[in-house]
């Protein structure tokens, strides 16, 4: 991420990270999609609900619950009665320390912040993030 032209900056995660956040369902489903190709499987946790119908059809059910773990941070958002609930823990060796629950804005831009550091000291995630935001 050293090259000036394909350096991403916060703003652009950030931006990449709020796009479809109006409506929590296609949120859920853009953001699952983007972060299980952009990090690696152990950091992103995916939860479904599948109802009969989708157990018969073979269908995966809707999302339920995502967590991103990068570091000692776990950024969940769940989807609660059609509505976000979004959480930011600090988590070390499975204790949970610290636990709040944030608007949705915060938590995209904590997560975007988590991204950068981490694509920062990454080669292959500041690869995979800058896919994930220039949609390439």
């Amino acid at each position: 991420m050293t090259e000036p032209d394909a350096a991403l900056s916060l703003e652009m995660v950030t931006a990449a990270l709020r796009m479809d956040s109006a409506d929590v369902a296609v949120y859920a489903n853009a953001l699952t999609k983007s972060l299980s190709e952009a990090l690696p499987a152990d950091y992103v946790t995916i939860e479904r609900e599948r109802s009969m119908s989708d157990r018969m059809r073979g269908r995966p059910g809707e999302i339920s619950k995502i967590a991103v773990r990068l570091g000692d941070q776990v950024m969940t958002l769940a989807v609660v009665r059609g509505k976000p609930a979004a959480e930011i823990c600090r988590e070390v060796r499975g204790v949970v320390l610290s636990r709040e629950n944030v608007p949705l804005q915060q938590w995209a831009d904590t997560l975007a912040s988590a991204l950068v550091a981490h694509a920062e000291s990454n080669a292959k995630a500041a690869e995979a993030l800058r896919r994930m935001v220039l949609g390439s």
